[in-house]
């Protein structure tokens, strides 16, 4: 709880405030957690919330947030992630300058249990090679919804390795000049 509470809180510090959050629930057998759920969904109508009846696991409840997304742009969250307060204000701000991006990636850091940054990784601009040893986009990683769609989200049995599998798709179906 602890940690979910600080994702959903971080996204709703955003200095950018036109988003929506989409959060599914995978059947989880913590009761709390739905009441934390329900709660943040009552209190702010931009978090949108879907409890699987079934566990399907990070794909299908991945895919199942898929179909929750109105927006033009899709970033990917774990509920252990926070944003930094300005994090959707950069991603706008370079969407607004480069129209036909459909990927953009983040440098990311780790927070440990005191909360002190541990281990920061600044990223390269687009490298495949680089890629094609390691996935060093996934987080934060922002989308565009139509390009989620059009490969077909996240495939199922690639579970542990689905944001991998995901953006290898993701980077095939785009030129590298639109991936930021």
């Amino acid at each position: 709880e602890r940690w979910l509470r600080k994702a959903v809180d971080s996204v709703q510090k955003q200095i950018y405030d036109h988003w929506e959050l989409c959060i599914v629930d995978d059947a989880s057998p913590a009761p709390h957690i739905r009441r934390v759920l329900e709660s943040y969904a009552a209190s702010d109508t931009r978090i949108k919330v879907h409890f699987r009846t079934t566990n399907g696991h990070i794909s299908a409840s991945s895919n199942d947030g898929l179909k929750m997304v109105t927006g033009d742009y899709t970033g990917l969250l774990d509920h252990d992630d926070t944003l930094a307060p300005h994090a959707l204000f950069w991603v706008v701000k370079e969407i607004q300058e480069y129209p036909d991006t459909m990927i953009l990636y983040s440098d990311e850091d780790k927070v440990d249990i005191n909360e002190a940054y541990s281990l920061p990784y600044f990223k390269p601009d687009f490298n495949p090679d680089l890629l094609l040893s390691q996935n060093y986009m996934t987080h934060f990683a922002v989308y565009r919804s139509q390009l989620l769609t059009d490969i077909g989200g996240f495939r199922e049995g690639y579970e542990g390795a689905q944001d991998y599998d995901l953006v290898l798709r993701a980077v095939t179906a785009v030129g590298a000049e639109n991936i930021r």
